[in-house]
């Protein structure tokens, strides 16, 4: 632009300032009027349906953002920003909002504005000419192009667009949707087609498998994890989501690891880590002729490589470390993630967990003595569990005593109990989990041994030098099988029978970076479908979380679950064969995940406090599966999905709403959500105005604190740090039954005490729960109150709550997006 044309375009917008209008710079450079009546018409056409919405408010809300000269892209994007600050208003504006960022994407894909009439036509033409262009530029796998386009295209379902929330599908446009020199060539519709071509690829009838999936998919039914919405149709499809290593006593296999972690974790793979193996340190190393620093220099190496690692591009990696409690550097390890101490000996950004022998928790409950070992002399302990396991350790023991081992060490159980509970609640870890559970619970215990959980704690898989266990992950969106006040038992089932479809072909359509990854995953074929939405669920069916009915519903849940996820394996089985070592495992000896509850309880001597009541026919699954077999070792896994249930919005896995009003942040700002069944329960009461809006905001979600609100409304919407933890520890336990891995389980914490904490994971123990994740302490944040009234809550709207740990608050980020 020359200095003229710069003069010209200063006194136009001047001229436009003082005339009050403004004008908008198209992309072309020019200047043009500010078209308000195409705007309101705009907004109109997005607000259709939604009648308690205004158009107005948006439009005054717009206008004090803008300014003279603001270019097209800067005005689409404050006239989005301009409707998300009314969210917290009512729903509907949330999707006005998404409509509006469909609109913005619509225009970025076909390079022009387009309207509602051409919406079909305007779909399938790029989704034709976006998977052409991808498979051109090499961002597809040729094979894509074997499917008959123009049938899918004709089979997408535009109005499918609407189940999407603006945080839904904010984050797809952020993140996953495909793009080629900068700009998406993928809409909403077309997104999900080529997740299900992409898992589609190796089916004989590809057309009508794509078709099958993309239903569910489409309808947010069942919803892959990250790296399966990543990479699905893909050249390079890294589809699986978490693998688990076993790192040997030996410098070149600890190096082995750690480098073979690093290619996982660039695929988007979320790593654990079994280290029991490492020896302590002072332990004497024969070649060198001196003593070992022990495993901790060697976790800060590993954390360090994984810091390096950016997972796909988009993440840093992910892992967490694993370590027996009976190993003689488990203190150090306690303090992995302290701030204080020496930094060679710190891993501020890799997760730590326990991995606990029954043993242990017996001599904390009856405070007895427990002994530390070096694993290189007492190495058959890492693969021992229930009494094999207590005896050969009470025989180390002894030998200790009698001065035949070198390094050894005693402490009271219950200090060192107290010890791992003070960490996990001033740090956030190392986590609690449970390894005799894991183990005598497991399908393949005939195969070998489960010697850690994963980076969410869901998977329990065998781990060997020979073999790096990946898992693959999918998750039913409950709430969506909720109809007519009812759980939708045949839709379920039909999702169920789809969804161990496509993860079955995960398996095979996979990227493995390392041989221990391919063998294990070929041979044993484990998979992990789980569930979100719980909370969506029981709030459609009216259930309060406290409820008898929640627990009831949890159990009656799963078992329908477990019962049809069995059944589609083994019906796979039937038509593409069982996996490879079938033979023996607990599926072969017609040991169904409920019996093993009763296996583990004479394992530990101990009742196991769970109800072993079942409602299906389970006696004619187990022979259907000892005829056909299983085609996959594991079915079952509950993992966080926090980003995918971001995207098909529903709450994640299976926890309780933690807060009824909240701030959500992405890279447009931040804004304020109030729980969308909430609004809808105070509107069928009157209830739902600006002051409601302004009572909730001022007690930060708390409905106890406003009396307009009915018993049952409050009863109906308790939080999670309002809900008493050991009874999600109930509803954990009714679900764990039935699965055959297990679940990532936060517990939520409200107040300092160490004797909650204590009966909590107590309590998780002996309800024969596997795996803990999160330890979530209830922080003193507060919701934005700068929009309140002064007059009517003071001017500094802040009060005092007790302060508790921040070691992990609810707005900490996920580590594991892998699983989500």
């Amino acid at each position: 632009m020359n200095n003229e044309q710069k003069s010209e375009r200063g006194d136009h917008m001047q001229s436009m300032r003082n005339t009050g209008l403004y004008s908008v710079t198209k992309r072309n450079g020019k200047l043009m009027p500010l078209d308000h009546a195409k705007l309101r018409l705009t907004l109109e056409r997005v607000s259709k349906g939604y009648t308690a919405l205004s158009v107005d408010a948006i439009i005054k809300e717009l206008e004090k953002n803008i300014f003279d000269g603001i270019t097209t892209q800067d005005l689409e994007k404050t006239l989005l920003l301009s409707t998300v600050v009314f969210i917290e208003r009512d729903p509907g504006y949330d999707a006005v909002a998404a409509r509006l960022l469909l609109q913005k994407l619509l225009k970025e894909v076909c390079g022009k504005s387009v309207e509602d009439v051409d919406l079909s036509h305007v779909y399938q033409d790029a989704f034709i000419k976006g998977i052409t262009l991808g498979v051109q530029r090499s961002l597809f796998d040729a094979r894509m192009l074997d499917f008959d386009l123009e049938l899918l295209a004709q089979n997408l379902v535009t109005e499918r667009d609407e189940l999407f929330g603006y945080m839904g599908l904010q984050t797809l446009y952020e993140r996953y949707f495909a793009k080629y020199n900068g700009l998406r060539f993928e809409l909403p519709q077309t997104f999900w087609m080529r997740i299900a071509m992409g898992l589609a690829l190796q089916e004989q009838d590809k057309n009508g498998k794509a078709l099958e999936f993309y239903a569910i998919l489409s309808t947010m039914r069942y919803t892959p994890s990250t790296p399966t919405l990543f990479h699905a149709g893909f050249p390079v499809a890294q589809l699986s989501s978490c693998f688990l290593t076993t790192v040997n006593d030996d410098l070149g296999h600890i190096f082995k690891c750690i480098g073979d972690n690093a290619q996982l974790a660039k695929w988007a793979g979320g790593l654990g880590g079994d280290w029991t193996n490492v020896r302590a340190t002072g332990s004497y190393i024969k070649s060198i002729k001196a003593t070992s620093q022990g495993v901790i220099p060697f976790l800060k190496i590993a954390n360090d490589v994984v810091v390096a690692i950016t997972r796909s591009g988009i993440r840093r990696g992910g892992t967490c470390v694993y370590l027996e409690t009976w190993h003689l550097d488990i203190e150090e390890f306690l303090d992995l993630r302290r701030n204080t101490g020496d930094e060679r000996r710190r891993t501020h950004d890799m997760n730590t967990a326990h991995w606990i022998p029954d043993l242990f928790m017996k001599r904390v409950l009856e405070d007895k003595e427990w002994t530390l070992f070096s694993p290189e002399e007492v190495p058959d302990l890492h693969d021992l569990y229930g009494k094999k396991f207590e005896d050969a350790y009470c025989a180390y023991e002894e030998k200790a005593r009698l001065g035949k081992l070198n390094q050894h060490k005693s402490v009271p159980a219950k200090q060192l109990w107290r010890k791992m509970l003070t960490r996990l609640f001033e740090t956030g870890h190392p986590w609690i989990t449970f390894k005799d559970p894991c183990n005598v619970r497991s399908p393949q215990d005939h195969v070998g041994v489960v010697h850690s959980s994963n980076l969410c704690t869901e998977i329990t898989l065998n781990t060997s030098q020979e073999e790096t266990a990946v898992c693959n992950l999918g998750s039913l969106n409950i709430g969506r099988h909720i109809a007519h006040g009812q759980l939708d038992n045949p839709l379920l089932e039909a999702t169920i029978k789809s969804a161990i479809r496509m993860l079955d072909n995960v398996i095979d359509l996979t990227f493995y970076s390392t041989t221990e990854a391919r063998n294990s995953n070929l041979k044993h074929r484990p998979i992990g479908l789980g569930l979100m939405g719980f909370q969506d669920a029981l709030f459609k069916l009216d259930i309060p979380f406290i409820a008898s009915e929640a627990l009831e519903f949890a159990d009656k849940l799963m078992e329908t679950i477990s019962y049809n996820a069995i059944q589609a394996s083994a019906l796979l089985a039937q038509e593409r064969g069982a996996y490879a070592s079938f033979k023996g495992s607990k599926w072969d000896r017609g040991i169904f995940p409920l019996d093993t509850v009763d296996m583990l309880q004479s394992e530990r001597g101990s009742a196991i406090e769970v109800s072993r009541a079942a409602t299906l026919d389970w006696d004619s699954l187990k022979a259907f599966v000892q005829k056909q077999g299983m085609r996959n070792s594991n079915v079952m896994a509950i993992a966080p999905t926090a980003t995918i249930s971001t995207i098909t919005g529903c709450y994640p896995c299976i926890e309780p709403i933690y807060e009824n009003i909240y701030v959500k942040s992405n890279v447009s700002g931040e804004f304020t959500i109030v729980n969308k069944y909430l609004v809808e329960d105070l509107k069928k009461h009157n209830l739902w105005n600006k002051n409601m809006l302004d009572q909730l905001k001022y007690h930060d979600g708390d409905l106890a604190l406003i009396s307009q609100i009915p018993q049952e409304i409050k009863r109906k919407y308790q939080t999670c740090f309002e809900i008493d933890p050991v009874w999600l520890i109930k509803l954990t336990a009714a679900r764990a039954k039935w699965i055959d891995q297990s679940q990532s389980h936060n517990v939520f914490i409200k107040g300092v005490s160490g004797s909650k904490l204590h009966e909590v994971y107590v309590a998780a123990w002996k309800m024969g729960l596997k795996t803990t994740y999160y330890l979530r302490t209830l922080g003193a944040t507060q919701i934005e109150k700068s929009t309140l009234d002064a007059k009517e809550f003071g001017f500094t709207q802040m009060r005092q709550y007790t302060s508790v740990s921040k070691a992990c608050g609810l707005d900490a980020p996920p580590d594991c997006e892998s699983c989500q």
